[in-house]
């Protein structure tokens, strides 16, 4: 293999970190490589916002759920779907921004923000750094775009902490790769390959806590999806002027 598939399936997420401070030049290279993914339509309809300053982060852990590793690590980047831009393009060129009238500029936004986001993920392992991305910059979304200053068609969808790794976390096991990989048509018979898994997470887990916790990924996922995850993303979206048509 080379270094690059080395780097993205060594992945795992890091929790605790070093004092020592992400350089300019490292974090440059960062935005460069988000900044060189791929957009529907070249709409670069992504926008990071670094946060580096101590008590930003702070309020910025609390509002993603106290999240500890956010204050703690050096950086802090925000992930944001962003039509602001394209509604500046549409009224220099005499246009109506449409597509944020239905569901497509959602899917569309957070599509981009992941592929850019992956691009940082492996720029920034592939450095040496420690990352772990934070689904929780949706908890309290309209709180975050008061705190940074986000502008109408600019919504948070994802955040990456970044920093140099206390100690490197146990590689987590992931599904058979034959549940995630079909070929030619989707195989529906996949429980024998959940059942193992959940034997391996449950396992993980053990290892992990020290015998304190054996949940299995089967309770993990429907204990979390048994609900709306982050209920204020949608009223947050409407007073952003998103519809869901």
């Amino acid at each position: 293999m080379n270094e690059v598939i080395n780097t993205l399936t060594n992945h795992r997420s890091i929790r605790s970190y070093t004092v020592q401070p992400v350089n300019d030049e490292d974090l440059t290279a960062i935005i460069e490589a988000f900044h060189a993914a791929p957009t529907s339509i070249n709409g670069q309809q992504v926008t990071v916002i670094s946060v580096q300053e101590k008590e930003t982060k702070a309020k910025i852990a609390e509002l993603a759920g106290n999240q500890a590793w956010i204050a703690q690590a050096p950086v802090f980047l925000l992930f944001c779907a962003d039509f602001n831009r394209a509604k500046l393009a549409a009224d220099l060129s005499g246009e109506e921004l449409v597509i944020t009238e239905g569901l497509e500029s959602i899917i569309v936004g957070s599509t981009d923000v992941g592929i850019a986001m992956g691009n940082a993920m492996a720029a920034a392992e592939s450095l040496g750094l420690g990352i772990v991305p934070i689904g929780g910059a949706r908890r309290e979304p309209l709180e975050l775009i008061k705190l940074l200053g986000l502008p109408e068609y600019v919504f948070p969808v994802c955040g990456l902490v970044v920093g140099h790794p206390a100690d490197l976390s146990a590689k987590k096991p992931r599904l058979p790769q034959a549940a995630v990989w079909h070929k030619e048509k989707y195989n529906s018979d996949l429980e024998d390959y959940i059942k193992q898994y959940d034997e391996e997470v449950s396992d993980y887990m053990k290892k992990r806590t020290n015998g304190q916790e054996t949940r299995n990924w089967s309770q993990t996922v429907s204990s979390l999806y048994n609900r709306i995850y982050y209920p204020e993303v949608r009223r947050m979206l409407e007073n952003q002027g998103f519809n869901f048509i």
